[in-house]
């Protein structure tokens, strides 16, 4: 795509090169993109609990019936960050966006109220430029909080956000899907189900995300009501608002109340948003709008700016990471406005352009030193940091994807990212949510967990008593440690073929792309719901049932 298409189109984190994650394509809108753990446990079972109709017999039949699988913990790193910037550079860099914040300013548009608060938190507003006198915006900063909980339906899926933890998520945003039998086309509701339904299952994901793909098949204005509650009924590990519109944002409240309970959503982060910053230097009123929802419920926001580096901000890495700090200080500044204490991260999707096809580019060293630079901002603002994702320019899940896609996961990893959205599924610069790409980087999101591991130096790690067993001359695969550690020893692939040859061609010689077919194939045919109160479910149907007939279907 050339440099001066870019205005035409509008979707998702690349998906949205006007500077939109999760916007529509050709016109259609799309989703844009504290206390005791048990005790807050305990007292979100007691709401659920008081408000099931029906007693939960029938709720705790479910469970009985439900097929088992294995779902990972959040990531908790013991290996350190790479940190790329010394002192004296995050200095200037820190300088520089104050200097952006205090001389050039920042643009809210359409924001009448927005402007109203910054005035009265004394920035300098002349029109729709709000200039913020130093050290002003990260004064404001300081209230939000270095880490928060999301509370997931099932209570063993909540999520820590922040400290030294990673949280992945799946690929949002995308207005086509592909699978390789019915090869590239426009999502549809039936779509983005299954979609969420191999997020479900997938062992390393742990958050059921957002807009995993846009179902172009029910009206813009409807939409997300169909899109939250599959993400209610179909999952229960921990799921993103919609942001494309105040109302909409709004929606996302009142059916996350049905779903927890008033009081329990009253006190507690249950989703986290999407708000994406129009590079360079503009919030928007939509975006605005869904933030101060937010942040006035306590539910927590993602402030990413939307960054092709030399189309959205300068061609340099010192000078990205100005423009990526002064805008998320900006934005961090105003939804503390909203709300002091609000829930936030620090968003930063940041990649390079082809300049000789304006197109996007991923997995370049480029993109690694502004996503490493700009982790080691957020550590010294104290905020949780969102970044990297399974990003690719390919088509076709295949060598391209894999080379850019791994550069990408094991960058954000070193990069001490705390929420990495897009973690899997992404194809074709975002355009595209991949049914066999989603399965195949779902699989590698294990390597991540491995990886932060870090090296285990307890007695077993030392591995002194299979070395005095074994000696000189022996082999280890016998001896009474390897016995004892062989079924955790090593990460292994569900999905990658290991066999010799003749096995393999026996077999029909197949492809990773045509395994990860088939394991698409199982995954959904072993799906079953998790389950869910029927007083819950029959609330949340009504809901939608009801917002659907008070607005005509509009596709604009």
């Amino acid at each position: 795509m050339s440099l001066a298409a870019w205005g035409n189109v509008g979707f998702g984190d690349y998906a949205a090169y006007s500077g939109r994650e999760g916007a529509g394509l050709f016109g259609i809108r799309a989703a844009n993109g504290a206390g005791s753990r048990n005790a807050m446990e305990k007292n979100m079972s007691e709401v659920v609990g008081r408000r099931a109709r029906g007693g939960g017999g029938s709720t705790r039949r479910a469970e009985r019936t439900a097929v088992s699988f294995e779902t990972a913990r959040f990531i908790q790193r013991n290996i350190p960050n790479f940190e790329i910037l010394n002192e004296e550079a995050l200095q200037i860099i820190e300088w520089n966006a104050e200097t952006v914040l205090e001389e050039i300013g920042v643009n809210f548009v359409d924001s009448p109220e927005a402007l109203a608060r910054w005035r009265a938190a004394g920035a300098d507003v002349q029109g729709e430029r709000v200039r913020i006198p130093r050290g002003l915006a990260r004064k404001l900063c300081a209230t939000a909080p270095s880490h928060f909980t999301q509370h997931a339906r099932n209570p063993e899926r909540n999520v820590e956000i922040g400290g030294r933890n990673l949280v992945l998520a799946p690929v949002y945003g995308p207005p086509f899907v592909r699978d390789a039998e019915g090869g590239r086309r426009y999502a549809t509701i039936d779509d983005f189900q299954k979609f969420v339904k191999l997020g479900y299952m997938s062992k390393w994901l742990h958050h059921s995300g957002g807009t995993v793909c846009e179902p172009t098949d029910v009206p813009v204005n409807k939409r997300h009501l169909d899109m939250l509650h599959a993400h209610m009924t179909l999952s229960d590990k921990p799921f993103m608002g919609s942001v494309t519109e105040p109302s909409r944002a709004a929606d996302s409240v009142e059916m996350a109340k049905l779903l927890f309970g008033n009081d329990f959503v009253d006190q507690n982060t249950v989703m986290t948003s999407l708000i994406n910053i129009n590079s360079p230097l503009t919030f928007d009123s939509i975006m605005m709008g869904a933030l101060e929802v937010f942040a006035k419920a306590n539910q927590a926001a993602i402030i990413s700016p939307f960054i092709v580096g030399g189309a959205m901000a300068p061609v340099t890495v010192a000078g990205t990471l100005t423009q990526v700090l002064a805008e998320v200080l900006a934005g961090v500044a105003y939804s503390q406005l909203i709300r002091a204490g609000a829930p936030v991260i620090f968003g930063a999707f940041v990649t390079s352009i082809d300049m000789n096809s304006g197109a996007p580019t991923f997995g370049t060293p480029e993109a690694a030193h502004i996503t490493y630079g700009a982790g080691q901002l957020a550590r010294r603002l104290g905020l949780p940091y969102r970044s990297g994702g399974s990003f690719c320019g390919s088509k076709l899940p295949d060598a391209q994807a894999a080379y850019e896609t791994a550069n990408s996961l094991n960058m954000a990893l070193l990069a001490g990212v705390n929420f990495m959205l897009h973690a899997c599924g992404w194809l074709e610069g975002g355009l595209v949510s991949s049914y066999e790409k989603f399965v195949m980087d779902a699989d590698q999101l294990g390597t991540l967990h491995h990886l932060a591991q870090g090296v285990i130096m307890d007695t077993n790690g030392q591995a002194m008593d299979a070395l005095r067993e074994v000696g000189p001359g022996g082999h280890f695969l016998g001896c009474e440690h390897t016995q004892a550690n062989f079924k955790s020893a090593f990460w292994r692939s569900d999905l990658f073929d290991y066999k010799p040859f003749e096995t393999w061609a026996e077999e029909g010689a197949r492809d990773t792309q045509a395994l990860a077919s088939i394991r698409v194939q199982k995954m959904l045919g072993d799906y079953q719901a998790p389950a869910l109160d029927e007083g819950i479910r029959e609330s949340l149907d009504a809901y939608v049932a009801r917002r659907k007939s008070e607005m005509p279907d509009a596709f604009i």
